[in-house]
């Protein structure tokens, strides 16, 4: 972005109006300017301000050579943004002074274009413009990201490794199920931004200060212009001006979402991080998505995953602020709203990186089949299957608990496998055992055996990888 240099310290804020008989003092200026972040803000402010040209054409205050002139102009100030030709200066104090007082310099017709409109309804229209596209942006790279676990998952579907509870190995799963798993989390994650961006979808131009307009303003057309529709295409307005131009509740909506996400994208972090240790040794990522250590010449950090992890705490922390900011508020607009936008700018860049380098990190790992599969032949895994084998012949579950974990003690104090030990020492603690016990422990069979729906079983895993490749070979439904 290039910017002008800081005013000198008796320049003061140009944007000061008449009730005023001194320019604000140099620090004043300072500490209230927020150009410095929401110039971010252009494209939905240009957007905002050409649909409100062209209602006041409508409604008789521009006329169409004038509303053409200041359309114009402001996709000519737009170009330059772009470009980076546009100086942005911090006396103007933000986004909506800059581009309208170089749209005035450049358009007479410009000064007319703030009629009946106010700071705080255009700030809460460009925010909620930002965030419904920020959402579609996210939702595109949230699909890339399944589309990596589903990839993994895939290639890997038949891999046995521990499911694990405590971190203590539990009962044996596949690598495509435990991958699965995030593939639904982020699924949730999807559904909880596209009903967010529902309430983010509704105008809030004309509500000017806080109590409107006395001008005939044609709000719905304002909001057909922007998309602010629904499934049929009405216009969604907001109803109650003073609620309007302080409502932040779909910046607080975002956020916890992204929160949210971010605890799913720290989650898969700590899996990748564990099963990359040479104790797990599970899988290895690619050494582009790794770092070495400046004294240890031997070291493959995943650095990618250790920082997703440690990045969650910051979008948290956002989400806490926004809701302390708002928290004592009263209505309407007050200049801590100003506060809003570090937050979600934050949160969104955030979660945005963490989401694209973790799936570019996911499509670059190998899973080491061989050392998933030996953990997974531990025979303790199927304990509880030897459990179900009791309840099987008629044994109360908390009983057969109880004798299977008296076998295990017994195996443990032998210093000897679950598995090998002899018929007499299982029916020494239950005459239901017979000769067929020990092939509970053949672990293809084990898996056969898991078909109910969500199970990691032999035909149940394949079924929901198909079901993902269908979901995810769909376009994305229209929010």
């Amino acid at each position: 972005m290039k910017r002008s240099s800081p005013p000198p310290p008796s320049s003061g804020i140009v944007s000061r109006s008449g009730r005023f008989a001194t320019t604000a003092a140099a620090d004043v200026a300072a500490f209230s300017e927020s150009i410095s972040f929401d110039w971010r803000l252009w494209r939905q402010d240009i957007r905002g301000s050409c649909a409100h040209a062209r209602m006041l054409c409508r409604i008789g205050i521009l006329t169409a050579r004038e509303r053409d002139a200041i359309v114009r102009g402001l996709a000519q100030i737009g170009q330059e943004i772009e470009r980076g030709k546009f100086t942005w200066k911090p006396e103007l104090e933000d986004v909506h002074m800059n581009i309208e007082a170089e749209l005035t310099q450049r358009v007479p017709a410009g000064a007319k274009l703030h009629t009946a409109r106010s700071r705080n309804d255009q700030v809460a229209l460009d925010v909620r413009l930002w965030v419904r596209d920020e959402i579609e942006s996210l939702d595109a790279e949230l699909a890339t990201l399944q589309q990596a676990l589903l990839g993994l998952a895939e290639s890997n579907q038949k891999v046995l490794l521990p499911g694990y509870t405590h971190l203590q190995r539990g009962q044996p799963v596949t690598m495509a199920h435990h991958l699965l798993a995030y593939l639904e989390m982020v699924a949730r994650d999807r559904e909880r931004f596209a009903d967010a961006r529902q309430r983010a979808n509704v105008c809030p131009l004309g509500s000017g200060a806080l109590a409107g307009s006395t001008l005939p303003l044609d709000r719905e057309f304002v909001a057909r212009e922007l998309g602010f529709v629904d499934g049929q295409g009405r216009a969604r307005v907001t109803q109650n001006s003073m609620d309007a131009v302080s409502d932040r509740d779909f910046v607080i909506e975002f956020c916890a979402a992204a929160a949210l996400l971010a605890v799913h994208l720290s989650r898969l972090a700590e899996d990748t991080i564990l099963w990359a240790t040479a104790e797990f040794g599970f899988i290895r990522i690619a050494d582009a998505y790794t770092t070495g250590s400046s004294l240890m010449p031997q070291k493959k950090n995943p650095d990618v995953a250790e920082l997703t992890r440690g990045k969650s705490g910051r979008v948290v922390g956002n989400l806490m602020a926004l809701l302390t900011l708002l928290k004592g508020l009263p209505m309407t607009y007050n200049r801590d709203l100003q506060e809003d936008k570090e937050r979600l700018f934050d949160t969104a860049d955030t979660v945005r990186a963490c989401v694209r380098l973790m799936a570019a990190m996911l499509q670059h790992t190998r899973v080491n089949g061989q050392v998933c599969g030996a953990a997974a032949a531990d025979p303790l895994l199927l304990a509880t299957d030897v459990a179900d084998y009791l309840v099987r012949k008629g044994m109360p579950f908390r009983k057969a608990h109880h004798v299977v974990g008296a076998l295990v003690g017994k195996a443990e104090a032998l210093g000897q496998p679950l598995n090998t030990l002899s018929l007499d020492q299982f029916r020494a603690e239950s005459e239901l055992f017979e000769a067929d016990v020990l092939a509970v422990f053949d672990l293809d069979a084990a898996m056969r055996r898991r078909e109910l729906i969500g199970a990691p079983g032999t035909r149940e895993v394949p079924r929901q990888l198909k079901r993902w490749k269908t979901l995810l070979g769909k376009p994305a439904r229209r929010r």
